[in-house]
């Protein structure tokens, strides 16, 4: 079976609950949505809830950096993107993005995760049979371009009105 680049999910309703006194989406469940496609994504390689039944093996999230874009409202629907950036024998490092159905970016998430042995739990290296599953994802990937917002960090220019003393 051919390997999505990048995998899309099956389009998401937003749910009523979901949103917040702004009126729109509430910034926790954007992530609700990008962890249903990565669960899906994982599912793929190996990973879905029968692997931790089974195995005893599962992904933990280590670090997530998320940019909000544009608001989503309740009558939206969406598809999130999953992109496999990297990865060695204990850690993926995805990027994803939101879009609404008429094809705008709402937002983009980065993650770096680990693969946990639940015995410990502790980070371990990943099974060849799923190995083999992640590099073959990654192979598929290795073909798109890298994101332009992969790789972002937060930070706060000088203003120029600041005081020369107070700048490093």
């Amino acid at each position: 079976m051919p390997i999505p680049a990048p995998f899309v999910s099956r389009a998401m309703e937003i749910e009523e609950a979901w949103i917040d006194y702004n009126g729109h989406l509430n910034m926790a469940y954007y992530n609700v949505l990008f962890d249903r496609c990565s669960d899906e994504a994982f599912e793929m390689m190996g990973m879905g809830p029968d692997y931790v039944k089974e195995r005893r093996l599962t992904i933990y999230t280590a670090e997530v950096h998320v940019c909000y874009v544009q608001e989503l409202h309740l009558d939206h629907k969406v598809t999130v993107s999953f992109q496999l950036l990297d990865h060695d024998e204990k850690r993926l490092r995805a990027y994803q993005e939101i879009r609404h159905l008429d094809g705008w970016l709402a937002a983009t998430s980065e993650t770096l995760s680990l693969h946990v042995d639940m015995a410990g739990p502790k980070v371990a290296p990943f099974p060849a049979d799923v190995l083999a599953r992640v590099e073959a994802m990654r192979a598929a990937h290795a073909a798109l371009p890298m994101p332009e917002r992969a790789g972002r960090s937060i930070g706060i220019r000088l203003s120029r009105l600041e005081p020369q003393s107070n700048r490093r």
